[in-house]
């Protein structure tokens, strides 16, 4: 098992820009793909980015393409999603989650996750 741990979230103004990082512990870093995936109240947990093991290639949904930058330092253990352009339907408590291997889209495709971090856009 991985550990993962995010950084605290904000409250940022529409247009406005946010990173956030998930620290990794317990494993090989290198030997997990990560994602980020995102929670809005009432809705199911929705994929955003992912990245792979070596940060090669990295895939996000239609509706951050563009504003959203997913990245990895291996050496330091640790992913970022860097939020651009922020709209308030971006609202939501964000998670990063690993697993072995490759990319995965699909919440149910991994089994390590941090504990969400609360980002909330104003309009």
């Amino acid at each position: 098992q991985v550990q993962l741990v995010e950084s605290v979230g904000g409250l940022v103004q529409a247009g406005g820009s946010l990173r956030l990082s998930c620290a990794a512990s317990g494993r090989t870093f290198s030997n997990y793909a990560m994602g980020w995936f995102r929670q809005a109240p009432g809705k199911e947990r929705e994929f955003v980015a992912a990245i792979t093991r070596s940060g090669a290639s990295t895939y996000y949904t239609d509706s951050v393409k563009g504003r959203f930058t997913i990245s990895r330092d291996n050496a330091k253990n640790t992913v970022y999603l860097q939020m651009n352009s922020l709209k308030p339907e971006d609202t939501a408590v964000y998670y990063c989650a690993a697993r072995p291997y490759g990319l995965g889209v699909n919440p149910n495709e991994y089994n390590n996750w941090g504990q969400g971090t609360q980002v909330t856009v104003s309009s």
